[in-house]
């Protein structure tokens, strides 16, 4: 996902708004001279808005291009608000900070890291920042093979998505991940104190430093997505294959936290009971195959096994604190946290 310079070509420099219902979608012209250079295009059309950026921070846009051999590109157009729109009311300077850093981040992650058909993610073709403004121009995964996105999932579908995780974590596995956040996931306990303090548990709001503490000195790390949410996956037609997109959050840590985050998001506290022991197995396969032989893989399946209830709780204590009414927090991350705040306390005596 590292800035490519076509050669140089006279260009016809378009500009054509497109609409998404009343709303005009506008590019200033160096924009677009920066996706017609790190395409090798003659001109380009703003096509539909493919969503909003969250809190109100940019737009992400298909451009359609003429003259080169993509038919496409998506801009992730990032525009820091004077006044973010926060959904839950997190409107404060750390979270304002977190959404920048967040932004450098991806844009680090895009130029500087490369992975596999194993766990593709979509090339970056450039990457830039004007003042307040960032560009991040990226190869549209609908035009190479992955046009579908899924609101419910299959097995095998899941499946999926677990390989996918899996083979991002043993590629990655013992990386420093440099430029990136020192612990990944986007609710991190260090960078989410406003949460923390507003949690009613007081239980699990006294261990949130202990349970955070125990996750980061895991002996096996590996760089995690961050927010491996079924929505940031986009499935080939038969849905056999996928490629994962939004590495706002990418960064160091277990790779347990991603295997939650993701199952939490497609599945019910009842699917989450009766199909998680076996999702984990199958986890744990695909990341067998994807690891160096010289890993000692039976420590380090013993290692994320046992840590697999912490992961849950400490998002569980993130939701406790930023959205008391989540349907996340159900009997089954109920159950876990309970077991984990158990085994805290049986250790401390």
């Amino acid at each position: 996902e590292p800035g490519m310079k076509g050669p140089e070509a006279v260009r016809m420099r378009v500009f054509l708004p497109a609409f998404v219902g009343d709303e005009e979608i506008a590019m200033k012209q160096e924009y677009q001279d920066l996706i017609l250079q790190a395409c090798s295009a003659k001109s380009l059309q703003i096509g539909a808005k493919i969503q909003t950026l969250w809190s109100g921070y940019g737009q992400i846009v298909r451009i359609h291009l003429q003259g080169c051999d993509r038919p496409s590109v998506v801009v992730k157009h990032v525009m820091f608000p004077q006044e973010s729109r926060h959904p839950g009311g997190w409107n404060t300077d750390i979270s304002h900070q977190r959404k920048v850093r967040s932004y450098q981040v991806e844009s680090h992650w895009y130029q500087n890291y490369s992975t596999n058909d194993q766990c593709r993610v979509p090339l970056c073709l450039a990457a830039q920042s004007f003042g307040d403004e960032q560009l991040i121009v990226l190869e549209d995964l609908d035009a190479v093979g992955f046009p579908e996105r899924r609101m419910s999932v299959r097995d095998a579908e899941v499946k999926a998505c677990l390989c996918w995780i899996a083979n991002f974590h043993g590629l990655f596995l013992g990386v420093s991940p440099q430029g990136l956040w020192p612990v990944g996931t986007y609710w991190h306990l260090e960078t989410r104190p406003d949460e923390l303090e507003a949690m009613a548990d007081q239980k699990l709001k006294a261990a949130a430093g202990k349970i955070d503490s125990i996750l980061n000195l895991c002996c096996f790390k590996t760089i995690l997505h961050g927010d491996a949410k079924l929505a940031n996956f986009c499935f080939s037609e038969d849905g056999l294959r996928v490629a994962a997109v939004d590495f706002q959050y990418v960064g160091g840590g277990c790779g347990m936290k991603d295997v939650i985050y993701f199952l939490g998001s497609c599945m019910d506290e009842r699917e989450c009971e009766k199909r998680v022991p076996a999702y984990l197995d199958y986890y744990f396969s695909e990341l067998r195959v994807a690891v160096s032989e010289q890993v000692n893989f039976a420590e380090l399946e013993e290692e994320w096994r046992g840590l697999f209830a912490f992961a849950w709780t400490d998002f569980q204590r993130f939701l406790l604190g930023w959205m008391p009414g989540h349907h996340k927090i159900n009997r089954y991350s109920k159950r876990l946290t309970r077991e984990v705040l158990s085994e805290l306390n049986r250790t401390s005596k």
